[in-house]
């Protein structure tokens, strides 16, 4: 592992943070408490600004803005080229504004800036487009009754919707929950993550300059535990989309069962494996296999953090992951020759530390890292772990940071079975050269994204999400967008047809 310390002022300018305060009906405004809350660097533990610390009584201004937007105001009514147009404009002012937003996920998230500015930013203007894409799409269908009555059915926006996004992936989780909400015609709430406000903000007035009227996007910041509890439970909601913990989850289902029994999306945990066959190139699989667990600092559901290796490559490709990670940059994100950046913060850094001593302690052999770096911020080595059995703690509970367990195995039906020896279900990786392991392999874990000789492949029609414990529903593809949809069927009788 090498350590990055580029002189990082003299080759970007951090850009001033000019949104703080929450966007409610089209406007900046105040917490009605006049509560704030420090968001915090996560290179330095230093603070970036005071954000505005909304609650109950500010969901409750946001929710009453976009209830007035849906049920009178124009968004909902536009004709959905009309819609179309202004989330193609929204789109546009993504790209035209990329390096300041990939700037805000660096500072707040410790995410990479340069990836964020050339692909993550890029990749979030065309969720959008594609949404854009659908809104004029949106159909229902003719039914065949079997008695003399005509039917139909109409497929209409689900009303005003919640959406509570997590820290890891702030640009993507915004654009992948209000993108399909808003070419569904819905009106929603942003609650972002309070450990990284400041994009849904910027995004939120990005929205308004493209033409999204008052009162469709409201973003309310704020804690998980006052502001995104008030939203799970607030009887004028009528949906919640959550990304988050599997714990957090239950919690939202269970105040929306005890509210007003409004639908919820969840999108959570995993402990993905990542399936190595003996058939494979070492060379070209190991490089995958830890930028399955490396990217993003480890901070994604879908990490490849249980590394399955057939036995018959199984030291050829440890060594050769050995050598890699000892050439992994770990340094400040701002630094073009970094491979990583910081955990998202002094919690998420002591708790990844504290799974690297459980591993320790239970057995497993370290092979690589295993420590925070001395410096300021909440750096932490790629670590490897060899030798762990299924039973372990590292290998059985989601850490979300830079710790791999490796495991080997031997036939085909042993790794099925311990794969799927999990609570999660969110994704998997299979890499082989025999087709016909692969497609046994995909179709026998259980599992919502499976990757075959590939990883992290995402785009905006292919739907993710998970089974078990990983959550239900979907984001992306066409299926993100019909959780933002109802469906009404319509029948009227018909009177001497000569048609059935």
């Amino acid at each position: 592992m090498v350590q990055s310390n580029g002189n990082l002022e003299s080759q970007f300018q951090i850009p001033k943070i000019k949104f703080t305060n929450l966007f409610i009906n089209g406007e900046f405004v105040d917490s009605v408490s006049g509560n704030t809350f420090e968001t915090i660097d996560p290179r330095n533990g230093e603070v970036i600004a005071r954000i505005a610390e909304g609650d109950k009584d500010d969901v409750d201004l946001a929710v009453k803005a976009a209830r007035e937007a849906f049920d009178d105001g124009p968004w909902p009514r536009l004709s959905p080229s009309e819609r179309r147009r202004i989330m193609l404009k929204f789109a546009d002012l993504i790209i035209e504004n990329a390096e300041e937003l990939a700037a805000l996920d660096a500072m707040d998230a410790g995410k990479l800036f340069a990836p964020g500015k050339n692909i993550d930013i890029p990749a979030a203007a065309e969720v959008i487009r594609y949404y854009a894409g659908a809104a004029d799409k949106i159909h229902g269908t003719t039914l065949k009754m079997s008695r003399d009555i005509q039917g139909y059915t109409l497929l209409e926006p689900i009303g005003v919707v919640g959406h509570i996004i997590p820290w890891n992936f702030p640009t993507q989780m915004f654009v992948m929950k209000v993108g399909p909400a808003l070419a569904a015609g819905c009106t929603m709430i942003v609650k972002p993550a309070e450990q990284t406000p400041l994009s849904a903000l910027y995004y939120a007035q990005l929205a308004k300059q493209a033409g999204v009227p008052n009162g469709v996007i409201n973003v309310v910041t704020g804690l998980g535990s006052t502001a995104g509890a008030a939203l799970c439970s607030h009887m004028d909601v009528d949906k919640i989309s959550f990304t988050g913990s599997t714990e957090v989850g239950r919690l939202v289902m269970q105040a929306a069962a005890l509210s007003n029994l409004k639908p919820v999306s969840l999108e959570l945990g995993g402990k993905s494996p990542f399936i190595v066959f003996d058939d494979v190139d070492v060379e070209k699989v190991a490089p995958l296999a830890l930028i399955g667990i490396l990217y993003n600092k480890g901070e994604i559901c879908v990490a490849g953090s249980r590394l399955f290796i057939q036995e018959g490559i199984y030291d050829k490709f440890v060594k050769k992951l050995e050598e890699m990670a000892k050439t992994w940059v770990v340094g400040d994100p701002f630094d073009a020759n970094s491979h990583q950046g910081p955990q998202v913060d002094k919690k998420q850094f002591e708790r990844v530390l504290s799974y690297i001593e459980h591993g320790k302690r239970e057995g497993a052999k370290l092979l690589t890292g295993g420590n925070a770096l001395n410096r300021k911020g909440y750096f932490i080595e790629p670590t490897i772990f060899i030798d762990v059995e299924d039973d372990m703690t590292i290998a059985k509970e989601e850490i979300f940071g830079p710790v791999l367990s490796v495991m080997k195995f031997k036939t085909v039906e042993e790794v099925i079975k311990r794969a799927n020896c999990t609570n999660y279900g969110l994704a998997a990786g299979v890499m082989t050269n025999n087709l016909n392991i692969a497609n046994t392999v995909s179709r026998s874990i259980r599992a919502g994204v499976i990757w075959i000789n590939c990883y992290f492949a995402f785009d905006p029609d292919c739907p993710f999400g998970g089974y078990k414990c990983s959550g239900f529903e979907r984001d992306l593809g066409m299926e993100g967008l019909n959780k933002y949809l109802q469906v009404k069927s319509v029948a009227t009788p018909v009177y001497n047809s000569p048609w059935q």
